[in-house]
């Protein structure tokens, strides 16, 4: 029995955290930016702006990575992604951070889209929990971006 003055929730509010309304808000004007002509530098200045907003832990792993990437995979183009820092190839996002503050996590995240080429039979992972970087971790995410871009 509904109550008389109960309003049904709207499809798009229903289980939505305010952390994830925010990310849709943020890649919505992200694809709104992407319309207007753009240069590599401005898009990395916006990057580097979000990994400067994060917490100082999350922040030094989101710069290393970035310079591994900038280093290493020039062929990478630095986007942002839902608010958080990525890397497209041929307009395509291939590699995305996230922050472990963003959505109260207990780890940051590395993860990869469909487009990357990890394939391994018919059961592999796309995405990696990051709770710190080593120099083990570091050769394996290089291993993964390589792999990713084929």
């Amino acid at each position: 029995m509904v109550e008389k003055n109960s309003k049904p929730k709207k499809a798009a509010d229903a289980g939505w955290s305010d952390a994830e309304k925010a990310a849709m808000k943020e890649r919505a004007k992200e694809l709104k930016e992407e319309k207007a002509t753009k240069s590599r530098s401005a898009d990395e200045q916006v990057v580097l702006g979000k990994i400067a907003e994060m917490a100082e832990h999350d922040r030094k792993i989101a710069e290393k990575i970035y310079q591994i990437v900038k280093e290493e995979f020039p062929s990478l183009y630095p986007k942002t992604w839902y608010g958080m820092p990525a890397f497209q190839l041929d307009g395509k996002v291939l590699v995305f951070f996230q922050s472990a503050q963003r959505f109260g996590a207990r780890y940051n995240t590395l993860g990869f889209s469909d487009s990357a080429k990890l394939d391994e039979g018919s059961f592999w992972p796309s995405s990696y929990a990051l709770v710190e970087l080593t120099a083990e971790v570091e050769d394996r995410i290089r291993e993964l971006i390589r792999k990713a871009i084929g």
